[in-house]
């Protein structure tokens, strides 16, 4: 077993901003915290998008760590180019992550921690969005230069969150538990930067992938697209939860479907 194969939870409480997790990585300088969602019981969300330190422990972690057979967590191919596309990589939120590589990662902490890990539903990051006042710091298309900037480098809104306008849009699960991307980018204009923002997966975020057929765990075309987690209280392990759908198949709300990504 390596020093990733045991994370902590270790619960702190932040006062007004509301109760807080760290999810820590034993014997790393690597944690994730995660808020409280205002108007929603017995979940957390990161308060940031998931940084490229957190992802690379999960694709680079040697399989023995993790486990074979039954038990095995699926795990992304390493990534034939370089990902972060030179905006910056420790710090920074992971980016060009396909869904896939998102829920694998889920699915991943939640046999390190014990705890239900998964995609934020959009229900969640609205209601966490709504906390976002009229002096939010938003990473837009107007200040951004192209790139992507720190993961919580901007100022928090009233909940504790960042960035979840602007910087990165982000995967989330939808009311059928569809995957979709939530929110606006780096890329986007200020006037993009909504709440209440959902595209379906396009197969173009990955068509200038040489590989045939493309990856199903990267975007070739999609640097514009990270994640957060969100953190089921123990209180929440039972409850019933939308059904996902297959990743490698899914649908744009415009009710098309893209080919399928092995």
């Amino acid at each position: 077993m390596t020093r990733l194969a045991t994370l902590l939870l270790v619960a702190v409480s932040l006062g007004m901003a509301g109760d807080a997790t760290r999810i820590r990585v034993d014997g790393t300088a690597i944690e994730i915290t995660v808020r409280a969602v205002p108007g929603i019981e017995g979940v957390h969300v990161s308060a940031t998008e998931i940084p490229w330190e957190l992802l690379d422990a999960f694709v680079y972690e040697k399989p023995e760590a993790t486990g074979t057979g039954a038990d095995a967590v699926a795990r992304p191919s390493q990534p034939y180019i370089s990902m972060d596309r030179g905006f910056g990589h420790a710090g920074f939120p992971a980016i060009s992550v396909n869904s896939d590589t998102a829920q694998a990662f889920c699915a991943w902490l939640s046999r390190r921690t014990g705890r239900t890990v998964r995609l934020p539903r959009v229900a969640e990051l609205q209601a966490a969005c709504a906390t976002v006042g009229a002096d939010s710091d938003v990473w837009h298309a107007g200040r951004s230069a192209g790139k992507t900037r720190r993961a919580g480098s901007g100022k928090p809104n009233a909940a504790g969150f960042h960035d979840l306008q602007g910087n990165v849009a982000e995967w989330a699960t939808d009311e059928q538990g569809k995957v979709v991307v939530w929110g606006g980018s780096f890329q986007d204009p200020a006037s993009e930067q909504r709440c209440d923002r959902i595209r379906g997966p396009d197969p173009e975020w990955n068509a200038s992938d040489p590989q045939m057929p493309p990856s199903r765990w990267w975007l070739a075309d999609g640097s514009f697209i990270g994640f957060r987690v969100a953190v089921e209280d123990a209180s929440r392990q039972n409850a019933p939860t939308p059904a996902q759908s297959p990743a490698s198949v899914k649908e744009k709300t415009d009710g098309t479907k893209p080919a399928a990504m092995p």
